[in-house]
């Protein structure tokens, strides 16, 4: 949801990440870096835009929690709770009058 939308507009959306690659292949082609360091900078680089994004994520869902709560909105756990409470009504309802 969130996640994966700041995910694709840091790597896919914006080309990031083929700049880092097309950068570090000149570094290699120009003989100031080796293949596996290439490879070794791009998956750093990969695991810090992904740590990145989930703390992002978790800032963003922490606020939306935030927010809800004090617009005293129910959750979805609330929802489930208050629908797992009603069906139960509902078969105890059934059960006596049979």
């Amino acid at each position: 949801m969130i996640f994966d939308m700041v995910k694709k507009a840091l790597l896919a959306g914006l080309g990031v990440q083929q700049s880092v690659q097309n950068f570090l292949d000149d570094l290699v082609k120009k003989g100031e870096l080796s293949d596996g360091d290439a490879a070794k900078l791009l998956k750093d680089w990969i695991n810090k835009t992904e740590e990145s994004a989930q703390e992002l994520e978790k800032k963003i869902n922490e606020g939306l929690s935030k927010t809800l709560s004090v617009m005293n909105l129910p959750s979805r756990q609330d929802i489930s709770r208050l629908e797992k409470q009603i069906e139960d009504l509902s078969t105890l309802l059934r059960a006596s009058k049979s």
